[in-house]
């Protein structure tokens, strides 16, 4: 199932409460797009729902979610799948995206858990995604997540990744970041894993830092600078699937907005080769 919209900009920031009133004021022109989590913003009107929808209204909006649950044993909330549609609808969001693993079983976890690497769990995953793009009449896009363990696993994370987005029919949100923290903590070959993703299936590209636990040990936080390994992975996943509307992550230690600006210019600057590549191809 293809995107009904692509054209959102190239660059685009993660909207947190503490940046919408600077943001009211003045969006800065390096951010094409901006996203949020649905689940921060739904139960709110008054004074701060207003305020979204004044952003909503003049710029692109995408929903990255948290709490769907794609692979947990639980039944599919469908009150909070038709809350979403409604959402999306009200703000014209124009993708929306959710993790590739689960947060409830028998209750919330507020963790994302790791789903089984097996043939089993590719086709109960697809046929939930097929469920929820059903009810919300429009594509769900899944991400590749970061992952500590790894529970009966009979296939490789790439082949489960790639078996559930053919299984379902949907597209992949490329975390650069987490392919990174994935091919330390768990010793695979990250360009190797990049190289062997669906082109034709991405749809937009999250790009963060994270936390050293140890030499072998990386915490996928969003919460620090995206260092240098993964701005090179970026560069290669241009090199290897063209230009992606790309979106830096930034939940918690919150620089100044200039600061964040500047790891925009670094994706832009990335971006600007291919681009020119792709408009004489």
């Amino acid at each position: 199932m293809k995107s009904h919209v692509t054209d959102i900009g190239k660059v685009g920031l993660g909207l947190r409460r503490e940046m919408v009133e600077e943001m009211l004021t003045h969006i800065p022109e390096q951010i094409g797009f901006m996203e949020v989590a649905p689940e921060n913003w739904l139960p709110f009107g008054g004074k701060l729902g207003k305020q979204f929808k004044a952003l909503t209204e003049r710029h692109p909006f995408i929903c990255h979610g948290l709490s769907l649950s794609i692979g947990s044993p639980d039944p599919l909330d469908i009150s909070f799948l038709k809350a979403l549609k409604r959402f999306f609808d009200e703000h014209n969001i124009r993708m929306y995206s959710e993790h590739l693993s689960y947060c409830s079983a028998g209750g919330h976890m507020y963790d994302l858990m790791p789903i089984p690497f097996t043939s089993e769990s590719v086709d109960y995953v697809a046929a939930r995604i097929r469920q929820v793009q059903d009810i919300l009449e429009r594509p769900l896009i899944m991400e590749n997540v970061s992952y500590y363990g790894a529970p009966g696993q009979e296939m490789t994370e790439l082949e489960f990744t790639n078996q559930v987005l053919a299984a379902a029919d949907c597209q992949l949100l490329l975390d650069v970041n987490n392919i990174y923290v994935n091919s330390v903590n768990h010793g695979y070959d990250a360009t190797a894993f990049l190289q062997g993703l669906p082109t034709e299936r991405i749809a937009y590209i999250h790009v963060a830092g994270h936390y050293n636990e140890a030499e072998d040990l990386i915490v996928d936080t969003h919460g620090a600078d995206v260092i240098d390994p993964v701005w090179r992975l970026l560069q290669q996943a241009y090199e290897c699937h063209g230009v992606h509307p790309t979106l830096l992550e930034r939940d918690f230690n919150i620089p100044p907005l200039p600061q964040l600006i500047t790891e925009l210019d670094t994706i832009a600057e990335l971006q600007k080769p291919f681009l020119v590549n792709q408009q004489r191809a």
